[in-house]
């Protein structure tokens, strides 16, 4: 009887050794699913993140541009008008910027 009791047991440890191993097969395959639905939705977000930046960093690039444009043509416009004014005294330090510059190049 003690060799019929200890078969039994030897196959319900069996039934419960191959149940524990379906049992983490579907566990690890769970996690799986998991982790690959978790690395999906973090991928997700860092482009999300990563073209907000991006618009972001575009959007000031752009205005920066802007005001530079904006501060070159005022800049060029007061020359313009200072030129228009005195005409004659542009010319005159004109020529002595160009004296000035030949004579260093000489050297």
């Amino acid at each position: 009887m003690e060799a019929k009791s200890s078969q039994e047991e030897y196959k319900q440890v069996q039934k419960d050794l191959q149940q524990l191993r379906e049992d983490l097969a579907n566990l690890t395959h769970a996690l799986t699913e998991g982790q690959k639905n978790n690395i999906s939705s973090l991928r997700d977000e860092i482009r999300r993140e990563s073209r907000e930046a991006f618009d972001q960093v575009k959007k000031t690039g752009n205005d920066a541009l802007h005001r530079a444009k904006d501060a070159g043509d005022r800049a060029v416009n007061e020359v313009e008008h200072k030129i228009e004014e005195r005409p004659f005294l542009s010319i005159i330090i004109m020529f002595l910027v160009g004296v000035l510059v030949g004579k260093l190049l000489d050297r």
